[in-house]
């Protein structure tokens, strides 16, 4: 089970069964990629995998970014799909012992899949044999494709998570989407961060993972 208490204190994510998707939504500018990196940053302190989909972000920045929250993180357990790519699909290991899987672009859902199963096991074959998964964000994915294909995706990688152990976070902006679009992809997850600001400080409450949804809480 996952412990996610130490990014953020809800009693409802002191033990996270593996397998799980989480779905992280909340406005523009809300830190729902920030919260998945540092849920993600976490387990890889405690020796779990990484693995980061990045729609929007060079893997570059991103790799950065994420080993400053994890100073400590045996790099060879990080990894990273780049959706932001010159048209082929290729994976390569780092200088540093990283594992980047380039795509096309975030419309690319099977160079995605066949990204993530491949980085999977690389993270597999150095030791992780359990970890966490963020994708940051499905709002870029939905300005390239329908949102029952991508209800169909989260629903395939839910699937594979659970086959691998992984716990797996999504982001959306739940500002850019209509009513009925954000309906039928909170139903490829077993539950939901959502993510709010009032008075200038982030708030966050838990949905779906444990019983009634939570209080709202800042973070």
């Amino acid at each position: 089970m996952y412990d996610l208490t130490d990014v953020l204190e809800f009693e409802a994510l002191e033990s996270v069964r593996p397998g799980s998707n989480i779905l992280v939504s909340g406005p523009a500018m809300s830190g729902k990629e920030d919260l998945a990196l540092s849920v993600l940053a976490d387990g890889a302190e405690r020796d779990q995998g990484s693995l980061v989909v990045t729609t929007g972000d060079r893997a570059e920045n991103v790799l950065e970014d994420f080993l400053d929250r994890a100073p400590e993180a045996d790099e060879s357990r990080v990894s990273v799909v780049d959706c932001r790519g010159d048209g082929s699909r290729r994976g390569e290991a780092t200088a540093s012992g990283s594992y980047v899987y380039h795509v096309s672009s975030p419309g690319d859902l099977t160079g995605i899949g066949i990204g993530i199963t491949e980085c999977l096991e690389y993270l597999h074959n150095n030791g992780a044999d359990n970890g966490r998964f963020a994708l940051t964000s499905l709002s870029t994915m939905l300005t390239y494709t329908d949102r029952k294909t991508v209800f169909k995706f989260c629903h395939v990688l839910s699937s594979r998570f659970d086959s691998a152990g992984y716990l797996g976070l999504f982001t959306i902006d739940s500002s850019a989407h209509d009513d009925q679009t954000l309906q039928v992809i909170k139903q490829a997850f077993d539950g939901m961060i959502e993510i709010r600001e009032e008075d200038g400080r982030r708030e966050a409450r838990v949905l779906g993972l444990a019983g009634q949804p939570t209080d709202w809480q800042e973070f």
